[in-house]
């Protein structure tokens, strides 16, 4: 698991073709490889990566062909940034909120514009994706937890303060950028209930009222 708080902005150093796939050594990344261990996971631009070895100042990684099909990384080339997060600990707080580094789909930069120091950022998600995005909700873009502002069908954006802008990868991309998107975990999980329980009679005002939704006779 992780936060969505970006730990360092690392550079892809090299990418290896292997039988269909692809390794990856990422540099840049000296301050966060201290203290982990081979097999240690570590998010990046969102996707979670295994670190299959060290190097001075980073790591090696394989991705297989459904994170290549799934993910923006077959879209790096030597030299770009990117975004990186080590996992959660239990004792490392929890100032993001939870990502799992399970890339939901791709989403695209529509537009940017300056609003005060900040920057408002605008996303096209996939169709299927769009239900789960809500405003005042969180997203995952590329790695980075941010808050939702406000959603119009498929779009919605979302606002980066300067620190955010200067610790990440977000400050240089241009409208047209292919980012990967991760929807917040409760969502998903919210939707799989629903589910269940239209399965065994669908969602009516009795249930709600069971489940504290809807106001018992003589409350509120």
């Amino acid at each position: 698991m992780f936060t969505g708080l970006i730990r360092a902005v690392g550079v892809l150093a090299e990418r290896t073709p292997q039988a269909g796939d692809v390794r990856l050594r990422i540099g840049g990344a000296g301050e966060i490889i201290a203290g982990l261990q081979l097999g240690a996971s570590i998010a990046v631009n969102g996707a979670c990566l295994t670190a299959t070895s060290f190097t001075n100042d980073g790591f090696w990684a394989d991705v297989s062909r459904e994170t290549l099909d799934c993910t923006t990384l077959g879209d790096l080339a030597p030299g770009d940034p990117v975004n990186l997060e080590p996992a959660l600990r239990p004792i490392d707080p929890l100032g993001g909120h939870l990502v799992s580094g399970h890339v939901d789909g791709i989403g695209r930069l529509v537009d940017q514009r300056p609003d005060g120091r900040s920057w408002r950022l605008r996303f096209e998600a996939p169709a299927e994706l769009a239900r789960y995005i809500a405003a005042k909700g969180s997203i995952c873009v590329d790695g980075v937890s941010l808050t939702v502002n406000s959603v119009s069908g498929r779009l919605f954006e979302v606002n980066i303060i300067p620190h955010t802008r200067d610790r990440t990868v977000l400050g240089h991309y241009q409208p047209g950028r292919r980012v990967n998107l991760e929807v917040d975990l409760l969502a998903r999980y919210l939707e799989r209930l629903m589910q269940g329980q239209a399965s065994e009679g669908g969602v009516t005002e009795a249930l709600l009222r069971q489940q504290g939704f809807v106001p018992q006779a003589g409350e509120g």
